[in-house]
């Protein structure tokens, strides 16, 4: 897992204040109902994202990254992937979430996140971008393929098998944010994506930095997240005009 009980995503450079923030439930087009959590720009935004966690769903960690995304001037709606399985809303440190990851499958974590999509739609919403973390990360760069209609998908520490069976259809650009001392996901295998998919991928990768170093908790990798935060900012700047 990525991030534990007490984690907290970080402040964007500059970021200004959030509007309203609110769990609720959204339905797939599968009919599967599934936990979100949405956070709302202070001014009404014309670019949204949807957030893909790791393998412990809706952690608060991602329903707090919603309100930082917010700070920024987008529109955010975080999901959770389990509602096919799950039947507690318990997301905690305490929630046995790996068999609940075994049983997903790219046939549902699609349409869970064209939910996500249709719901920031319904706010207005223009141009949606997906960003995960690690299963997330690797599901979110897979969604260029899975997900029609994105301007693009941000992805921190996935993995390339989640990706390489759909690279022929690949439809949106890739913001690759790669751990450089990630002892689970080395950069190899990421970088595979980089050099054979057939749209515009940024790769970056942030030397020395471990696996889950978007934290706010950890004050030694405060510079490596602001770098990040400026690539997602450029990234969702430049596709989003």
């Amino acid at each position: 897992m990525c991030f534990a009980d007490g984690s907290l995503a970080p402040a964007a450079p500059g970021a200004g204040q959030a509007g309203p923030q609110r769990p609720l439930s959204l339905t797939a087009p599968d009919g599967d109902v599934l936990m979100a959590h949405e956070g709302r720009a202070a001014t009404p935004s014309k670019v949204g994202i949807v957030v893909m966690p790791d393998v412990r769903g809706l952690h608060a960690y991602y329903r707090d990254l919603t309100v930082r995304l917010a700070e920024v001037g987008w529109e955010a709606v975080a999901i959770d992937y389990f509602g096919r399985t799950a039947d507690t809303e318990e997301r905690s440190d305490a929630f046995e979430f790996m068999p609940h990851v075994q049983q997903t499958t790219p046939e549902g974590i699609g349409p869970d996140v064209q939910a996500g999509v249709a719901h920031l739609r319904s706010l207005g919403v223009e141009k949606v971008f997906t960003l995960g973390f690690c299963f997330g990360g690797g599901y979110s760069w897979r969604q260029s393929a899975d997900t029609p209609g994105l301007a693009g998908c941000i992805g921190f520490y996935g993995r390339s098998a989640t990706v390489l069976p759909v690279l022929d259809r690949m439809t949106a650009p890739l913001l690759m944010l790669v751990a450089g001392a990630d002892a689970n996901i080395p950069v190899e295998d990421p970088k595979q994506v980089a050099e054979l998919a057939p749209v515009e991928v940024d790769f970056v990768v942030f030397e020395g930095m471990p696996h889950s170093f978007f934290d706010r908790t950890a004050p030694e990798h405060a510079e490596a997240c602001v770098k990040a935060w400026n690539h997602i900012i450029a990234f969702v700047t430049a596709h989003s005009s």
